[in-house]
């Protein structure tokens, strides 16, 4: 009740500064003439100049997102006959007893009628395997048809590996994968599902959303998340997502198996894979409503850990396919070759110069009185954010962020400092030719409050309750 109530008072406390400062800058553009200062022409227009890359794309984004819905309804309606293939749902852990039961049990409840779920531990220290041990005996005892369960109990050799592991057992024609500190919704495995309208569609990445948002730093994850996922849909659009995370990351085993398996050297085995597929020419999508509760880091060590990771597996995977930018190659996407991996490349350089761009941004502004084009950026935040939350498959679970929307702004840049020194920490790392090992934080439960899972068994004919979330 205490943590409850601090946590409380920390976010209002932080919510009426954050209004206060937006309050005043639309003050300044209201009231402030610009008042042009020679010196300040060049500055001007180097910041337009460096900008306008990232800009393109995010013009790009935000008009093909609304095209995503009419084209994903045409591709529904060219789908394959058959709409239910065998789903093997795999489940890697390394010390999740705290989460590993709800995730199974999400996992369950989902109903999906061809279904089988392996468990695999990773050498887990902790209670996780007599957790596994109990529910599997369990739900054997009470449920008398439905999912199939295959526990592996391997010595730890990475999450890579465990999967690999996994995929000699599993016999599911789409094989998906789900971390040990997600939970699933009751509908995200027939979402997925329903993506692979061709056969050259290879992956499918899950909406996963941030669970825990009652601590300002969770609340900035949701935020961040649903902010970053809606820009799929125009990858989806294109036939090019080239980051599927493995908390919600659905596949064709033949796929997989064409492509030799996850790569173990690479500690961002799932990026590393969605990229490698769209390397021999398959096409990834985007199912916005296949969502996937996970929980996030409660603190600023394990965020920057976290995004570490991220960071330094991302610029592995870069160099390991390094052939994909501005490639020729007919089986290599233009819109991803040309646009989203270059984009991305640049804009880690821009987030290396942020310091100093941030900095002179503010002098200029300050000095010039040029408020207008800062408080147009605001609005402009403001109502895409507000516009994604409404269009949501679960619109009622994010509504608290549109009492965030007018200060995204802000919330974004605390986001890219914590991006800033984990791509710091990430170049550090590959200059000393230093390695990345399966990385995990103190998990608080909170994902049974969140998601209000059932507490008895599952069985074939329950739903889970997060449909409802």
């Amino acid at each position: 009740m205490k943590r409850s109530l601090k946590d409380s008072s920390s976010l209002i406390l932080i919510l009426a500064a954050l209004y206060s400062a937006t309050a005043g800058l639309l003050y300044l553009a209201l009231t402030k003439s610009y008042q042009p200062i020679s010196a300040y022409g060049p500055l001007r227009i180097a910041m337009f100049c460096l900008m306008l890359p990232v800009a393109i794309k995010y013009v790009i984004q935000l008009l093909g997102a609304p095209i995503y819905s009419v084209v994903e309804a045409v591709r529904q309606r060219r789908a394959p006959t058959n709409p239910t293939p065998t789903v093997s749902v795999c489940i890697p852990a390394w010390n999740e007893e705290v989460g590993i039961v709800k995730t199974i049990r999400s996992v369950l409840n989902t109903a999906y009628p061809k279904l089988e779920v392996l468990i695999i531990n990773d050498g887990s220290t902790d209670t996780t395997h007599d957790k596994i041990s109990q529910f599997i005996a369990n739900y054997k005892q009470q449920a008398r048809q439905g999912a199939k369960l295959k526990y592996l109990h391997l010595e730890n050799g990475g999450k890579a590996k465990a999967l690999n592991q996994a995929l000699k057992h599993a016999t599911g024609e789409i094989v998906i994968t789900v971390d040990a500190d997600s939970v699933m919704d009751a509908d995200a495995i027939a979402n997925l599902v329903k993506r692979f309208t061709d056969p050259n569609v290879a992956a499918v990445a899950g909406n996963v959303t941030i669970s825990n948002k009652k601590k300002p730093i969770e609340l900035m994850q949701q935020l961040e998340y649903l902010y970053g996922f809606f820009f799929k849909r125009a990858d989806a659009l294109f036939n090019s997502v080239y980051i599927i995370g493995g908390a919600a990351a659905a596949y064709r085993r033949d796929a997989l198996q064409a492509v030799g398996g996850f790569d173990h050297e690479i500690i961002t085995e799932d990026i590393e894979m969605s990229t490698r597929m769209l390397a021999h020419g398959y096409k990834t999508r985007y199912a916005p409503d296949a969502v996937i509760y996970t929980e996030g880091p409660s603190d600023f060590k394990s965020l920057g850990n976290q995004r570490l990771r991220w960071k330094y597996g991302r610029i592995l995977t870069f160099i390991k396919h390094r052939k994909l930018f501005f490639s020729l190659r007919k089986h290599h996407n233009p819109y991803l070759s040309w646009l989203i991996l270059p984009i991305a490349v640049y804009s880690e350089l821009l987030l290396l110069l942020e310091t100093f761009m941030l900095t002179a941004f503010v002098v200029y502004t300050v000095h010039t009185c040029d408020y207008i084009p800062l408080a147009i950026v605001t609005l402009l935040m403001t109502l895409i954010i507000s516009v994604q939350v409404l269009v949501d498959s679960k619109a009622r679970f994010h509504r608290n962020l549109l009492l965030l929307a007018p200060v995204a702004l802000p919330i974004y840049y605390v986001m890219e400092l914590v991006e800033l020194q984990a791509l710091i920490r990430s170049l550090k790392r590959f200059a000393k030719r230093e390695d990345l090992k399966w990385q995990k934080w103190v998990r608080v439960g909170v994902l049974e409050e969140a998601c209000n899972l059932p507490t008895s068994l599952p069985l074939p004919e329950l739903n889970s309750d997060l449909s409802e979330a």
